[in-house]
This record gives structure tokens, C-alpha cells and sequence, in this order.
């Protein structure tokens, strides 16, 4: 555990970037968001950016909801400089989800394994169901009270990643629930947790559906078109679903690559682990041992072969060995 009065000291008198993953979702939004408001009650101002879209509906929603302004990186980068500090939440240098900003990455906040050994000038890296639940603990350490806004969106954060406490969830977990609770807006919280379907978030449904494979117990699905971060990871989970299968691995082929999403309910399976080494030589992967996330660029796909979707599960069926029998 870090002593966030240390991040506090290293960042004032300066202007911070606060950068989440790619394509972020709420629990990044939400991280990044609380770290801001915590940056202004020392005088610290902050921009909140990312590089990619928000493109899921839900997650465009809770930006609106708490009326939190983040940038992508190409409305900020002319503004940058070399020398600008950056702190990466939810979210680690080098890692392939996260584009490697004009500026210096000073500090981390995150809750996913570390793939790539850097050195910061602060770091709290913390195997907890959602970063959101550090930003939170920074709160209670600092003994400040975070606004409505901010008590709500942490909490929407943190239910999301840890998928209502079902996934990945931590003692740490649920004492930042308790602490959020009382502050939180359930009024705010509804409107984000209702009517977030698409009709497009229905043809993906139903194209994994349509796609999947089963291998033993592990269960493959293509979605042949472009489809959001968010909504292929909540395809993997739905996929979970089924009582013959304990891990998923659902893939978008969109623009920029082929995106991954693998989820795993077997506790021989580790997730992140898997997808990493799966994808080591052709993309980038990584994440919890429950869920996680990779991608292979658009320039790479040739590299595997004439049947990229058999060439895939080979991939991930050899690593898996006697599971797939």
C-alpha cells in the first residue's frame, strides 16, 4: 500500500494529466474523475484524457450524469509537452491498452498485474476488484468527503468492474462500498444502471451467438463487425452464462485489429495470464485473473494465416491443454 499524501506533494504546483486506458469504461472514468477532485482540494489542476472513443452507451451516460469533462488525446496534444507530468489510473505504461502520451508518466494507480516493469516517481498497484476502490481509499486516508457526484460515480465504477460484487471482489471492495454508500446519489446511480441497450449492442448478441464454439469447457465466439471495449467484455460475461462452459474468449473484428475479451471462472485459469501468452508474439494482452483484454493491430492480422479464427483457438486451446478435452 502507497501513501497517497506522497502522489499529493510530487504533483502540486504543476498541471496534471490524468490518463486512463483506451477506450475507457466506468471504472476508469470514475478513478480518474475522483482523482481530479481530490487533486482540487490541494490546488492541483488536472485534465482528464484517453485516447480511442467512448463509445458505449453507459458509459457515455455517466459523463453526462456527473458532468465530468475528459479529453481525447487528440483535442489535448498540441497543449502537451514532454515535460508535462502524466498519472496513469486504471491503467499501466507500456501496457498495449494505453497509447503512449507526449508527456512524462510520473505516477500509476491501477489494479491490474504488472506486464511491463516501469519505474515511477509513485506507484499503487493493488489487486482489488476496481481502481475505483483506491481512489475511494484516498478519500477516507485524506479524510475528505467526496461531493455526490463523485461518491456516485466511484460507486458506479466500482459495481462495474467487480460486476455487482460477483467478480474479483476484495474485503478492501466492499468497506469502499460502505464508505460510498452514504455519499452516493441512488437517484444518479439508477438512471446509469437502466436502459443502457442499444439496438446495434443486439446484433452483437446475437452474432456471438450465432459464432460460438466449444472446446471442453471453453467457449469461443466471433463477432464479425466493429464493437465497443465495453459491450465484448459484457458478451464474454453473458456467454459465462452457460453451464458447460467456465471460460470465454470473444473476439470483435473491427478497424484497428481484432479486439479480445476472455473471462474465466476456473481458478486453474488465470485470464489475463492466458491471453498474454497467447498473444505474445502477434498483440498485446493482459488483465485479472478473471477477466481480461487484448488486442492484435490491423497490420498484424495477416500473421495469422489464411484462417484467423482457426489459428485463434489453436492459440489459446494449446495453451490450455487437458481444459479443452
Amino acid at each position: 500500500m502507497s501513501d497517497c499524501k506522497k502522489l499529493i506533494e510530487i504533483c502540486k504546483g504543476r498541471h496534471i494529466y490524468i490518463q486512463t486506458h483506451n477506450f475507457p469504461d466506468p471504472d476508469a472514468i470514475a478513478s480518474a474523475f475522483g482523482l481530479q477532485n481530490i487533486f482540487k482540494h490541494f490546488d492541483i489542476d488536472s485534465t482528464l484524457c484517453y485516447e480511442g472513443r467512448i463509445d458505449k452507451l453507459s458509459t457515455k451516460k455517466m459523463t453526462e450524469v456527473f458532468n465530468i469533462k475528459i479529453f481525447s488525446y487528440d483535442q489535448i496534444r498540441d497543449n502537451m509537452s514532454e515535460n508535462d507530468y502524466i498519472v496513469c489510473v486504471d491503467s499501466q505504461k507500456g501496457n498495449g491498452n494505453i497509447t503512449d502520451f507526449i508527456g512524462d508518466e510520473i505516477a500509476c494507480v491501477d489494479h491490474h498485474p504488472v506486464y511491463v516493469n516501469t519505474e515511477y516517481k509513485y506507484s499503487d498497484i493493488r489487486f482489488v476488484g476496481s481502481c475505483s476502490t483506491i481512489i475511494a481509499k484516498y478519500f477516507e486516508d485524506l479524510n475528505l468527503t467526496p461531493d455526490k457526484h463523485t461518491a456516485s460515480a466511484l460507486l458506479y465504477g466500482l459495481k462495474s468492474d467487480t460486476l455487482n460484487f460477483s467478480r474479483g471482489t476484495t474485503i478492501l471492495d466492499i468497506d469502499m462500498f460502505k464508505f460510498l454508500y452514504p455519499k452516493a446519489d441512488n437517484d444518479m446511480l439508477k438512471v446509469l444502471e437502466h436502459n443502457n441497450m442499444e439496438l446495434n449492442d443486439l446484433k452483437a448478441y446475437g452474432a456471438a451467438i450465432e459464432n460460438i464454439k466449444i472446446y471442453g469447457t471453453i467457449g469461443f465466439a466471433c463477432i464479425p463487425f466493429s464493437c465497443p471495449d465495453a459491450l465484448i467484455g459484457i458478451i464474454s460475461d453473458f456467454m459465462l452464462e452457460l453451464n458447460s462452459v467456465d471460460v470465454t474468449v470473444i473476439y470483435s473484428k473491427r478497424e484497428d485489429g481484432y479486439k479480445f475479451s476472455i473471462r474465466s471462472e476456473n481458478k486453474n485459469i488465470d485470464a489475463g495470464s492466458v491471453i498474454n501468452l497467447a498473444l505474445s508474439d502477434i498483440g498485446s494482452g493482459g488483465g485479472h485473473p478473471s477477466m481480461a483484454g487484448g488486442l492484435i493491430k490491423a497490420e498484424d492480422i495477416y500473421m495469422l494465416g489464411e484462417n484467423p479464427d482457426e489459428e485463434i483457438i489453436n492459440r489459446f486451446t494449446h495453451l490450455l491443454g487437458e481444459t479443452v478435452k
